[in-house]
């Protein structure tokens, strides 16, 4: 029986031409990008040249492009660099209650090192309020962190808004935009935005490698030392063939962005479908806003069908599906992101997280809602 992934938001399938990229970097290119002869020079040429593809499709300079091991990296290293760079100015930092683990637990490393951190409340759909944010500024607020797109319900959130009151009183704004890459339009130089957090594995590059945007004159600290790599703000020997799988990753994720967008949106409207005509509107729910939403992901409750009991059969039927995050869905615990939706405990306790990608069929599709049907017809007896 042929498996179905569909758990796209926690990692992708490699693109075959980026497969084919990484492949002839590995088998054909071995220097270190900061030596001096031959050798080094041709793997500067490489490095310089992801830099500058990835910088090209996103819309930002090449020298405002960092590469980093991935999103929690970036993350980390744009809220503790930040942090680090305007500690003379303030130490209050505004987040939301939703946000990636990577940001989270790094604002509470920062508040043990003194720092006051406001989590904003989201409404019951996963969204901020812009006005939320104003009305938590203060005199000491450095530092605005709010995510593009949320990984669990794919609620998009009022990114130009927020960034707009922070860019009028001067405050510096990040933004985790892990899941929105390829799914959204992003034109760096026209959003009110200083940081911006991405990775390859999320839009069928490679893992362990991802990139932080920092706005020319925004500052930084660097966290990791050793080097002089990426112009001081990351010490560490480059990955070409990581680097450049990631650039013709972004490449293919922007150049095919409308064509995945109205896929994922096919694949999301066959799975509802699927699931009004054998589960019944009234056998769930679909968590999340239902205008700004990401397409590929989808995460519905199933009330009175347990969210570990329910992932355990799809995965008897081979298919893969989450309960949210994928650095926590080993966890017992109820979503963070969904507790801080307030949804009822049975919602809470019956959510899964459908996240469709690269190679994922209208077929298949029918086929779970099928399955799904089957499965809480068992469980409901």
């Amino acid at each position: 029986m042929k498996s179905i992934y569909l758990d796209h938001a926690a990692s992708t399938p490699v693109h075959p031409e980026v497969a084919k990229v990484i492949y002839h970097i590995l088998t054909e290119e071995y220097g270190n990008a900061s030596s001096v002869h031959h050798s080094g020079r041709a793997a500067k040429k490489i490095i310089n040249g992801a830099r500058d593809t990835i910088a090209g499709f996103l819309g930002c300079a090449p020298d405002e492009w960092v590469f980093t091991s991935g999103g929690t990296e970036s993350d980390n290293l744009a809220l503790l660099g930040a942090a680090a760079a305007t500690v003379q100015k303030g130490k209050h930092i505004i987040t939301t209650a939703v946000e990636h683990h990577a940001v989270l637990h790094t604002c509470e490393e920062l508040k043990r090192q003194g720092y006051s951190i406001t989590y904003l409340p989201v409404d019951s759909t996963g969204r901020v309020s812009a006005s939320d944010v104003e009305a938590a500024l203060r005199e000491d607020t450095v530092l605005i962190s709010v995510m593009f797109a949320n990984n669990e319900v794919g609620t998009v959130q009022p990114i130009e808004e927020i960034g707009s009151l922070a860019a009028e009183r001067g405050i510096l704004f990040h933004v985790d935009a892990v899941q929105a890459l390829g799914m959204l339009p992003i034109a760096l130089r026209e959003l009110p935005v200083d940081y911006m957090s991405f990775t390859a594995h999320k839009i069928n590059g490679p893992q362990g490698i991802g990139g932080l945007y920092v706005r020319r004159g925004a500052p930084l600290h660097p966290r990791q030392h050793g080097g002089l790599q990426e112009r001081g703000r990351r010490a560490g020997t480059e990955s070409l063939a990581s680097a450049a799988g990631f650039a013709k990753a972004v490449e293919l994720a922007v150049q095919g962005l409308e064509q995945r967008r109205e896929h994922a949106l096919q694949l999301r409207g066959t799975m509802l479908a699927g699931l009004d005509q054998r589960v019944g509107q009234a056998g769930y729910a679909v968590n999340g806003n239902p205008q700004h939403f990401l397409p590929g992901i989808l995460n519905v409750s199933f009330p009175g069908a347990g969210t570990d009991v329910m992932l355990m059969n799809l995965d008897m039927e081979r298919i893969a599906a989450a309960s949210g995050s994928a650095c926590t869905s080993g966890s017992l615990e109820i979503s963070h992101v969904l507790q801080a939706m307030k949804l009822p405990a049975e919602l809470l306790q019956s959510a899964i997280r459908f996240s469709t990608g690269l190679g994922n069929t209208k077929e298949e599709m029918e086929y779970v809602a099928q399955k799904v049907e089957t499965i809480l017809k068992r469980l409901r007896k």
